[in-house]
């Protein structure tokens, strides 16, 4: 199975207790890409500047990921740039040039038109619903968003939530979408604005699926919401980009199953906290890059291993 993944393949500039880096490789679609590539395979559509070099593009073929999607436009890649110093849990934006990324259009291959699986990762509501409309034929679509499109975009927003099997945010966002401060409360307010299945991210401190009747093909009634696990960290060296990560080992493991089934779900939980957790050890991209299938799977069993009452170890 293989996902497209449509969203901003960017340059980072970050600083954290654990030191600083200068233009980094980061974006949403990035993060997402690496993520999932361990599980299945993955396609992006994204725009770039004349910094975008082969070396940069590299990142991602060796890990098989498909760049044919990738524009390169006259001009500057998006660069953000970030302070976690005063709270690793909060980025502090010290500057933001959308560069070329201001005026993206998503232009979709035809090698493109047979993705199994869609993720519209946070661009503005208007180019998700447009790429939406134009892949009619994948077996799901999740979702990210943010509070700039909340507070201003709502109507935009409204559009693609109907069109989503699954909204993938953080609690915070939840609140401000649903305008309830009691999680499950807007987490059902939320379901009711057409996400089939809702994925709350809330950090250092894992996620919780909250699920519908919609959730699951054949009628399967709606489950009680699941929460997975953070793993504890020793060392956080660069929270950017542990969402999308997130998101990557989620629905990177959904791809590579041959039914959406409950306990699938639940296992995707899982493995979008592993990836999370390999995000955040270094700068950027870099242990996203490094990381083994072994390790990820003995990572995967640390994570059963802190949330099940049963232990069995030694």
């Amino acid at each position: 199975m293989s996902i497209l993944v449509v969203g901003s393949v960017a340059f980072d500039s970050i600083q954290t207790p654990s030191g600083s880096v200068d233009h980094c490789l980061g974006g949403a679609a990035t993060h997402f890409a690496l993520a999932a590539s361990y599980f299945t395979d993955v396609r992006v559509i994204a725009v770039v500047g004349k910094d975008f070099t082969a070396e940069h593009e590299a990142v991602f073929t060796k890990r098989g990921i498909d760049t044919r999607g990738i524009e390169r436009a006259d001009g500057l890649s998006f660069h953000w740039s970030g302070s976690y110093v005063s709270n690793l849990n909060e980025a502090q934006t010290l500057g933001t040039d959308l560069n070329v990324f201001q005026t993206f259009e998503p232009k979709i291959p035809e090698a493109y038109q047979d993705s199994d699986y869609l993720f519209l990762a946070n661009i503005d509501p208007v180019l998700q619903a447009r790429v939406r409309s134009q892949m009619t034929k994948v077996r799901m679509v999740c979702g990210d968003t943010m509070n700039y499109w909340i507070a201003d975009h709502a109507a935009n927003l409204a559009k693609v939530l109907r069109e989503l099997d699954v909204l993938l945010i953080n609690d915070g966002e939840v609140r401000m979408l649903a305008g309830d401060r009691n999680l499950v409360m807007a987490a059902n307010k939320v379901l009711a604005m057409g996400p089939k299945t809702l994925v709350v991210k809330h950090g250092e401190y894992g996620a919780t699926a909250f699920f519908s009747a919609r959730s699951f093909p054949g009628g399967v009634r709606a489950l009680h919401p699941f929460r997975a696990p953070a793993l504890p960290l020793s060392e956080v060296v660069d929270p950017t980009g542990a969402g999308d990560s997130f998101a990557g080992g989620f629905y990177g493991y959904l791809a590579s199953q041959a039914e959406l089934t409950p306990a699938a779900f639940r296992t995707a939980m899982f493995y979008g906290g592993v990836m999370g957790s390999f995000a955040v050890e270094r700068f950027g991209t870099e242990r996203l890059q490094s990381v083994t299938r072994d390790e990820i799977e003995q990572r995967f069993k640390l994570f059963r291993e802190i949330s099940h009452l049963e232990y069995t170890g030694g």
